[in-house]
This record gives C-alpha cells, sequence and structure tokens, in this order.
C-alpha cells in the first residue's frame, strides 16, 4: 500500500514511533518478522496482517481492563 492510501491516523500522533514498534513485536510473536524486508510488508499475506493486528487488539484491550482494574 502506498504511504498516499494510508486512510487509519493515529489520535495521538507522538505514538507513531511506539505503534511501529509495537507492531513488529507481535509480528515477531505470530512468527513472521523473518518475512519483512526492509519494513516492507506487501508481500505479507492478509491473513497474517491481520493475525498481527488482532494481537495489537488483544493486547490494547488487555492493558485497558488492567487499568479499570486497577480504577476500582
Amino acid at each position: 500500500m502506498g504511504t498516499g492510501q494510508k486512510r487509519n491516523n493515529l489520535v495521538v500522533p507522538q505514538a507513531q514511533q511506539a505503534m511501529y514498534q509495537f507492531k513488529y513485536e507481535m509480528a515477531n510473536q505470530v512468527g513472521i518478522t523473518n518475512q519483512i524486508q526492509g519494513g516492507y510488508w506487501g508481500h505479507i499475506s492478509s491473513r497474517d496482517c491481520g493475525a498481527v493486528g488482532g494481537q495489537m487488539v488483544r493486547r490494547m484491550i488487555e492493558a485497558y481492563e488492567q487499568s479499570l482494574a486497577g480504577r476500582a
């Protein structure tokens, strides 16, 4: 996907680098980091990219739930 086609913008732009690092950590957990070359994800299957995104969402939900539990 070209950079001109990206439509998902971060709510907090300062978190850009942290989100990229988070994405690569999840890709490592899924086991596809050896397929990513120079930051290019174009040859990674949709299924594998979806697995990375799913892991990211699970981890974010878990962190939010823990923060909610800490407030109670």
